[in-house]
């Protein structure tokens, strides 16, 4: 089977497209048969050596993967040869087929494009996460999303409508504005152009924001912590800008508002059952068109590293997926 490998860390440009030998489900596990596969931001850092995973060499980028059941291992009960499945993977999913452990397994509806369902496991997944459990968003708040025509930002943006919030976008050009607005927000910054703190101010009534999703890190990050209200949330979900800020705690103190940290990953290992449930509320929003998660590319194998670069460059509006 074909496999994109990262043999030595480095830039997208590094990796390979290479034969490898088709895995066999060990106890427990489920190999798929790959039809699509999501890529993320975060597959730029750890073919870098630059995340918080550190595979060893040689392994595939990507963590999400669509298709069908192959093969199940011993012990494994609720799932078939020609299931229509997706999974979590950490990393490793770049590749015509993959061994993942059956709880990271879930049902795909009958009818939902494998490109939709490889798509939203981390995107979705980590908003939801953030937006559901750790921020208790409530109808009429008023959500800030900073990086808001990325990957996870987009998908902030589309649930915190769904959960009913006042949603304020914000991003660093007119277009990638202009595509937040498409999917659902209220409002926008430009924060390029825009102070971000003054101007979320005025977007709420002085107030600040009730809750601040944070995917980016760097200058953003305090700018927007003084702008989040009174027994705000503001939500630490990754540093896309490179730099992990220092935040002066005493603005926490002043505001009464809590900062929460989002570390999907740790969470679906520590709560599958909350995963699952999770996974499976945004399936049903998928089939009813409640979310309509944006698809920014459909790629070969061979073209990762050029999307990979993408990524890097800011110019991804939503998911690429590899189609195999």
């Amino acid at each position: 089977m074909k496999a994109l490998l990262c043999k030595s860390f480095g830039p997208p440009e590094s990796l390979v497209v290479e034969d490898i030998p088709s895995p066999e489900p060990g106890p427990g596990e489920i190999v798929i048969t790959a039809r699509a596969v999501g890529l993320n931001f975060f597959d730029t850092l750890i073919i870098q050596n630059k995340y918080q995973f550190k595979p060893e060499l040689p392994f595939s980028p990507a963590a999400e993967v669509a298709g069908y059941v192959k093969a199940v291992g011993a012990g494994v009960t609720g799932f078939a040869e020609g299931d229509r499945v997706m999974a979590y993977s950490t990393y490793g999913a770049a590749r015509e087929e993959i061994a993942v452990p059956a709880q990271n397994v879930i049902p795909v509806p009958e009818g939902l494009d494998f490109a939709i369902a490889a798509g939203i496991t981390i995107t979705y997944g980590t908003s939801f996460h953030a937006l559901k459990d750790r921020a208790d968003l409530k109808p009429g708040d008023k959500l800030a999303v900073l990086g808001a025509s990325g990957g996870v930002g987009q998908a902030a943006v589309e649930i915190g409508k769904a959960l009913g919030a006042h949603v304020i976008a914000a991003a660093s050009s007119a277009d990638k504005l202009e595509f937040c607005r498409q999917v659902g927000a209220d409002e926008t910054i430009n924060y390029e152009t825009e102070d971000l703190k003054n101007r979320l101010k005025e977007l709420t009534s002085g107030e600040g924001a009730d809750v601040v999703y944070d995917p980016v890190g760097g200058d953003l990050a305090e700018a927007a912590l003084r702008a989040t209200a009174w027994n705000g949330r503001f939500l630490v979900v990754g540093f896309a800008a490179g730099d992990i800020p220092k935040i002066p705690l005493n603005l926490v103190l002043l505001k009464g508002c809590s900062l929460v940290g989002v570390f999907w990953g740790a969470f679906v290992q520590r709560n599958p059952e909350r995963h699952l449930a999770n996974t499976t509320t945004l399936l049903n929003w998928c089939v009813d068109g409640t979310i309509k998660p944006h698809i920014h590319d459909r790629i070969a194998l061979e073209d990762t590293p050029a999307a990979l670069r993408a990524f890097l460059n800011r110019e991804v509006k939503g998911k690429i997926i590899i189609e195999l």
